[in-house]
């Protein structure tokens, strides 16, 4: 499909077009200077399309943390929590949308699919944008990912110095686009070498970051965990763990969820799917009270043979986009980074023998 250029100045009116259809929420940065998530007001003035991803996942607009599944007698299908409105998320980076690999997956392949998802994946908008930098918590290039969109996205935004390099991906994005042609001046070869120069100077940065860290390529993944199932490792980590579920509740592609039952009207029952985590120790509790993960260093290399053993096998993707995400929340500072290098290391270091 085309490329168009959206000149800086005519932003908002893309924007406010936007907020006439869908509730539009863009990346702002915050006074912490971290980027959040956050819904359109009317002022765009400090909105973010470039930078880099959020603190908070993506997966947060399709898989809610709390969602009603059933209200007394209705279908599940006729249930949802969500406004009527459909919504638009601007400034999407490559790492969260390499997530919906994960999620796709796991709620829409197979015998049992869940219409809420589908519903929100489907009548929603994703405008995705090239990352201009990267922080020093970024490492997509070592698990097999750019720093730029490359699919799940219906229309992409690259930030250029005068404005943006905007193509449609999808049939949807080409509607939307099309519906504000006027907006639109056609893009010319300046416009995507800058976006070529914007791209290559921020993929410079992942790299010296994966450099500085010593982390391994994907390639050299595979067996790491089966390689190293006894590994001190484990235990040396699971020490700083404070089993908060941190790292599952900011990471693109955790999707584990538990179903509550609760009384309303005194008569009435309600079903609630909210988000759970492979680190709290009730998590894999069955019943009769038997829990086969009882130690921390067993839940933590749960998790990790789920991110670099179990998704490759099932759907070919590792279940980990080098968002850096549970790192920077992690109140331990358990780094995924030096666990991926040193489970690397040890697994050569036993082929050597």
């Amino acid at each position: 499909m085309k490329e168009r250029f959206l000149k800086k100045d005519d932003f908002k009116k893309f924007a406010d077009a936007l907020a006439d259809i869908y509730r539009v929420y863009h990346i702002r940065k915050g006074r912490d200077e971290n980027l959040h998530l956050l819904r359109y007001s009317g002022e765009v003035k400090d909105a973010v399309i470039g930078g880099v991803r959020p603190f908070e996942p993506l997966k947060n607009f399709f898989f809610y943390a709390r969602e009603k599944v059933v209200d007394g007698y209705k279908d599940s299908e006729e249930v949802g929590e969500g406004e009527d409105k459909a919504f638009c998320i601007l400034g999407v980076k490559n790492c969260d949308l390499a997530g919906l690999n994960i999620s796709d997956y796991v709620f829409t392949q197979g015998d049992f699919k869940d219409p809420f998802y589908i519903r929100n994946r489907e009548r929603n908008l994703i405008i995705a944008a090239d990352c201009s930098k990267a922080i020093d918590t970024c490492f997509c290039h070592a698990v097999g990912n750019q720093h730029y969109p490359e699919k799940n996205y219906d229309i992409l935004m690259s930030e250029l110095s005068a404005g943006y390099l905007i193509e449609a991906a999808t049939e949807k994005g080409e509607r939307v686009l099309g519906r504000h042609a006027e907006l639109f001046d056609a893009a010319q070869r300046k416009h995507s070498e800058e976006r070529d120069r914007i791209r290559k100077h921020a993929g410079e940065e992942v790299e010296k970051n994966i450099k500085a860290n010593e982390i391994p390529p994907y390639t050299d993944y595979k067996d790491i965990i089966k390689e190293n199932i006894e590994s001190e490792i484990w235990q040396r980590e699971a020490d700083a763990c404070v089993e908060c579920g941190s790292c599952n509740v900011v990471c693109p592609t955790c999707h584990c969820f538990y179903l509550v039952d609760a009384s309303r009207d005194g008569d009435k029952e309600v079903r609630y799917k909210v988000w759970d985590s492979c680190m709290y120790k009730r998590f894999a509790r069955v019943a009769g009270g038997v829990n086969p993960r009882r130690h921390i260093r067993e839940r933590l290399r749960n998790r990790f043979e789920k991110k670099f053993d179990f998704f490759p096998q099932v759907c070919e993707y590792y279940a980990c986009t080098g968002c850096g995400r549970c790192f920077s929340g992690c109140p331990g500072k358990i780094d995924i980074r030096k666990i991926l290098k040193d489970l690397v290391r040890e697994k050569k270091a036993k082929a050597k023998t």
